[in-house]
């Protein structure tokens, strides 16, 4: 194992992202489920069924690289852009 730091980047930083989080948050809590814990589970598993299929946002959040939500969702919570 080396002692060397790896960068990460990520290569599309794109609003898409914040628009596609908004859209699967609502569709759970339509549905009633926890919009939080849910999505929390899809991010630690990457398993789709934690999102519900309604409005399509199972679909939606596929779209997203994991490492991009991770990014939008740390960025968002720091206040950095």
């Amino acid at each position: 194992m080396d002692d060397y730091t790896r960068k990460f980047n990520v290569i599309s930083k794109d609003s898409q992202t914040k628009e596609i989080l908004s859209a699967v948050y609502e569709a759970l809590r339509v549905k009633g489920y926890d919009p939080i814990s849910q999505i929390i589970g899809y991010i630690v598993s990457e398993d789709p069924t934690y999102i519900t299929n309604y409005n399509g946002a199972r679909s939606l959040i596929c779209r997203l690289d994991r490492d991009e939500l991770l990014q939008e969702l740390l960025t968002s919570y720091l206040g950095i852009k």
